[in-house]
């Protein structure tokens, strides 16, 4: 069985689909991503489709899934190398893909997930009764 490689870049894990999903490799894809984002402490995943050609219902339930698990784990998705005809396929299945954000390429993906996590830590230390506040 091929397995999807995941790479760490910093505070993101990197998935490159390079090969058609089959339903073994997108569990074994799963239980890998949800342990090295355990491990890791990552809070950002990055999708890359670039290489997928066609997505079906099967890859599209799949991605959210994966989304899903991330986001339980604290770490945002972001789907990026999304081909137009790709697009179009996800929208006439009626696969909204919700809770995954979607980027154009690799790069504007890492700037989505670094805002995100900036906006995080900002609400955390807003809401945090014992944050040392800094007095003028």
């Amino acid at each position: 069985m091929e397995r999807v490689p995941i790479l760490k870049i910093g505070d993101i894990l990197l998935v490159s689909i390079q090969l058609d999903m089959s339903d073994q490799t997108a569990v074994q894809l799963q239980d890998d991503l949800a342990e090295r984002i355990v491990d890791t402490g990552c809070h950002g995943v990055i999708i890359d489709i670039t290489a997928l050609d066609i997505v079906d219902s099967f890859v599209g339930r799949m991605l959210s899934t994966i989304a899903s698990i991330s986001k339980v784990l604290d770490a945002e998705t972001v789907v990026v190398g999304m081909r137009p005809a790709v697009a179009i396929t996800l929208v006439e299945l009626g696969l909204s893909l919700n809770g995954i954000r979607t980027a154009l390429n690799v790069e504007r993906g890492m700037e989505l997930i670094a805002a995100a996590h900036a906006d995080e830590l900002d609400y955390q230390l807003d809401n945090d009764p014992d944050a040392e506040t800094a007095t003028p």
